[in-house]
Parts: C-alpha cells; structure tokens; sequence
C-alpha cells in the first residue's frame, strides 16, 4: 500500500511540475512577444542581466549556443539597445557584453508587475517554513536541470 502512495505522489508532483514548466515557457512567450523579442532571447536578456558585464565566450558556454548563436542574439539586443558590446582593452578580438539595465527594465518591468504582485501574494500564504523548502527544491532541481543541460551540451 505505501508503495503506491509514493508512486501516485510522484506521479502527481510530475504532472504538476510538467504544467509549471510548460505556464512557464507559454508566460514567457507571451511576454517576448509583447517586448518585441523571441522568448529565448528574452530568456538569454534575463541571463545576461544577472552580470555587470559578461563576455560573448562566457555566454557561449552558459547557454551551449555555438560562438555564431551567440554573436546573432548580442546584434539582436544591441539593436533594441538593451546591451552593448565593448572591447577589451589587454586584447580587442574578446568582446565584453554591457547589459543596458535600465533599458532592459523599461521594456520589461511593466510585463512582469501584475505577475510579481500575484506570487507575492500567493507565497503569503504559505508559511515561512513552506516557503524556504519550495526554495530549497527550486534551487535543488535547478542544479540537476544544468546538470543535465552541460552533460547533453557534452555530447
């Protein structure tokens, strides 16, 4: 019997995590579009965003995109302004990637009020114990998904 309690608790928690993550990339979607952008290069702002400045190698080797995928996303952004590219200045052929937050902000933030206000309320009703272990799976199963992404990117 408890087998089956493990077995029908996994599978709902699959069920529920596969809706999650597919709102997720449709919410996404639907937000780069309304940016005027593509939603990986929405995805690939977002990532870019969480550096002061970050080369076109390193964004190679986050992403697995080839070196070619990553010089196509930096003219896209750069085009709408919402990052720039410098050179360094020891050896000019490494391109540094600025994001233009404050430009970046402005595109995005109206598209994400009305969501950050309904998670805020939802995680006010949880507890402050439920909270840090939803975290704690979140960043848990972040760490197995780059996992898993570097060994396919491997291959």
């Amino acid at each position: 019997m408890r087998k089956n309690n493990n077995e029908d608790l996994l599978s709902g928690f699959r069920t529920a995590s596969r809706q999650y993550s597919d709102a997720s990339i449709f919410m996404h979607e639907a937000i780069a579009r309304k940016a005027g952008l593509s939603g990986a290069d929405h995805k690939y702002l977002g990532l870019i965003l969480q550096y002061p400045s970050i080369t076109a190698g390193a964004i190679s080797k986050l992403t697995g995109l080839t070196t070619g995928a990553v010089t196509g996303l930096i003219d896209r952004l750069e085009q709408k302004k919402l990052l720039k590219r410098q050179f360094s200045k020891e050896d000019r052929r490494k391109v540094i990637i600025v994001p233009n937050v404050e430009n970046s902000m402005k595109l995005l933030k109206p598209l994400f009020e009305e969501l950050q206000q309904k998670t805020a309320a939802l995680l006010a009703t949880f507890s402050e114990e439920e909270v840090q272990t939803i975290e704690r799976y979140f960043r848990s199963a972040t760490l197995i998904m780059n996992e898993t992404a570097d060994h396919l990117n491997q291959k």
